[in-house]
């Protein structure tokens, strides 16, 4: 008897984050979305399993229904499989068991409302695994959940058992598990489809029973290159005549997740260890960490890393909370917000905004990640700065000591019904939020300028050193992957690196001939820093304003801070030094970083401001890209004078 045809399940995951542009979801339905739908519709290229995130739904639901009305059409016929995930895209891992489960409800509930579908199956997000994820999605009516075939591998799960449904538990709860073959995600659509129908036929003759592929929906012409190579030069029609005709054949079938459970036999219990796909992993090393990454993946070569490239990996996704305060900062502030929800009743408005909050994007930096993308952070603390105007409304100013950021050290978070200021005194006394709900906006958002593993400089006709990969196959690569975007990044001049994380009130003595040019470079030694000194904090609150003094509690010259809030937010700030012996003509200077848009700043007659924009180098899909991240006030006084005072409004 002939071997029964291979299962093979086309999945795909179409988003968009909060506070992207308006034009590049305009942009994805024209080049990607419709085009897409459209051809697998005429075509027959169906079955197919779909995520669409909430941020994307609900643009399409206000601005462009086409492509709802076609997925609609499709799911009532079953044609497509429609997958869970949390709703507004969260790292799942990363946000609160309740947040989860509500999340998770959102998706389902708006499932079933635009489409009649009641899903089961669910998209994880980035593909961050934790084992104590099983229990929760069983409780959120989660039957199966797809990840990367490698969360099997670097757990010592044998490549041969992949090709089929497996098993997890959590405090009881089961879970079965889909393998997203890699294979398969550097096939298509980057390669002819021939070389995708071959791998398929080994699989088959192998006895393997089931292939699956779900990636992201945009690399079907949303990534730089594939628009031509997906469309217009036909990848899409060979690849959907070259499958179709093996599904006529009997080689292959098109088949859902739903579907391949109930028909191929599992292959047993699987517990998984804590990880993400290949290149988050490396993404979320410190730099000097990927550089020993990517030397020992070179060292070892493609065929060794063929065998146990596995074993060879990264770090989890929380490490990028380590890498980037900035990161860290917005996720203890939606943590702490999301807590102090649900104690004053979860108000559905204040929780939707936290749920928009957790959207993942903002949270991370790869070739991906939107980090280093302000609008999508400006978008994180304007969901922030909405869900706490509501939930303080009423609220008198109040000074919290509280480990916010969670690193063993106590912040004051002062607030009112009109603004939300946190400052460290760990760390210099520095403010590191500043929020006007009426702005919706944290003045102090902006990036610290960061040495990356990719910032290194070749002579021109040094070619940047490749690293081998192991899964790539096929003679050539007709549209770049994501892996050859990172392997063609270098730059020609070594970005700045600043001295400190930045933040609002950080005090240095600057040498008497230093210039505005050096300072924005941070090419320059301060002959003394405050900004990693711990200050002993004092704080009252009268009639409405919060006043804190900060006093340098290190041995050395003394700092004293006075920083006046107003009930309104605007604040004060007077500033005296003394014990200091230093060459005539140094500066006493205090930088405060801004977000794009900053407010007004001002200094008494016997000091000046030196303003300059904050740019970063930064990659992205399309290459290295220099952002303005915001604007940095560097405050200087004469260092004889002992004191100066400076206004923020």
């Amino acid at each position: 008897m002939s071997k029964p045809p291979i299962r093979f399940v086309f999945g795909l995951h179409l988003h968009q984050p909060v506070g992207n542009f308006g034009h590049v979801f305009e942009d994805h339905v024209r080049d990607v979305y419709l085009p897409f739908l459209t051809h697998a519709k005429d075509s027959g290229l169906l079955p197919v399993a779909l995520h669409i995130s909430g941020p994307l739904l609900d643009w399409l639901e206000r601005y462009d229904a086409r492509v709802l009305d076609l997925m609609g059409n499709l799911t009532s016929q079953g044609k497509i499989e429609l997958l869970l995930a949390g709703y507004y895209e969260p790292v799942l891992a990363v946000i609160p068991r309740e947040d989860r489960l509500e999340q998770i409800a959102w998706m389902r509930s708006a499932l079933e409302r635009r489409f009649g579908a009641h899903a089961t199956g669910l998209w994880l997000t980035e593909r961050v695994w934790e084992p104590n994820l099983a229990a929760d999605l069983a409780d959120a009516g989660v039957e199966f959940v797809i990840v990367d075939d490698r969360h099997f591998l670097v757990s010592g799960v044998g490549r041969e058992r992949l090709h089929a449904p497996l098993w997890t538990e959590s405090d009881g709860k089961r879970l079965a598990l889909f393998a997203i073959d890699e294979r398969l995600r550097y096939l298509i659509p980057f390669q002819p489809p021939r070389d995708t129908l071959t791998y398929l036929t080994n699989l088959r003759e192998s006895g393997h029973r089931l292939a699956v592929l779900a990636d992201d929906g945009e690399k079907f012409g949303g990534w730089p290159g594939t628009k031509d190579w997906v469309y217009d030069r036909g990848w899409l029609k060979d690849f959907t005549h070259t499958l179709l005709g093996a599904a006529e054949r009997g080689d292959v079938m098109l088949s859902t997740f739903a579907d391949a459970l109930t028909h191929v036999p599992s292959s047993g219990l699987a517990y998984l260890a804590t990880a993400s796909y290949r290149e988050m992993e490396a993404w979320s090393l410190p730099p000097h960490s990927a550089d020993q990454l990517a030397d020992l993946e070179e060292q070892l070569g493609a065929e060794r890393l063929t065998r146990v490239g596995a074993l060879i990996r990264g770090t989890h996704w929380r490490n990028f909370l380590v890498k980037y305060a900035e990161a860290n900062r917005m996720h203890k502030k939606m943590l702490a917000l999301s807590s102090l929800c649900r104690a004053r009743g979860n108000p559905v408005e204040a929780r939707r905004a936290i749920g928009r909050a957790q959207c993942n994007d903002a949270y991370w930096h790869g070739v991906f990640g939107g980090l280093y993308l302000p609008h999508l952070r400006e978008a994180i603390w304007r969901e922030l700065a909405l869900a706490e105007r509501y939930l303080r409304i009423g609220e008198v100013a109040c000074v919290e000591e509280v480990d916010l950021d969670v690193d063993g050290h106590t912040e004051l978070w002062i607030h009112n019904e009109s603004y939300s200021l946190t400052i460290s005194p760990n760390r210099g006394g520095a403010i590191e939020e500043f929020t006007r709900f009426g702005d919706a906006r944290n003045f102090v958002d902006s990036m610290t300028r960061r040495r990356e593993p990719y910032h290194m400089v070749h002579a021109p006709s040094e070619p940047p050193p490749a690293v081998a990969h192991p899964e790539r196959t096929g003679d050539s690569t007709n549209a770049p992957s994501s892996h050859d975007f990172e392997q063609a990044l270098h730059v020609s001049d070594v970005p700045p690196v600043d001295h400190d994380v930045r933040s609002m009130l950080q005090e240095r003595i600057l040498p008497g001939q230093i210039t505005q040019m050096e300072v924005e470079r941070a090419a320059y030694k301060p002959i003394h820093s405050w900004t990693a000194t711990a200050f002993r904090a004092t704080h009252i609150i009268d009639i409405g304003d919060a006043h804190v003094e900060l006093i340098a509690a290190a041995e050395g010259p003394t700092l004293t801070k006075r920083i006046h809030v107003a009930s309104d937010g605007h604040m004060s700030i007077e500033f005296e030094w003394r014990g200091l012996d230093f060459v005539e003509g140094a500066w006493f200077s205090s930088e405060l970083s801004f977000s794009q848009v900053p407010p007004v700043a001002s200094c008494d007659p016997t000091g000046s401001i030196w303003w300059y924009p904050i740019e970063t180098v930064s990659k992205s899909e399309r290459g290295l890209d220099r952002t303005k991240q915001g604007m940095t006030a560097m405050v200087r006084w004469p260092v004889a004078l002992g004191r100066g005072t400076l206004q923020i409004r």
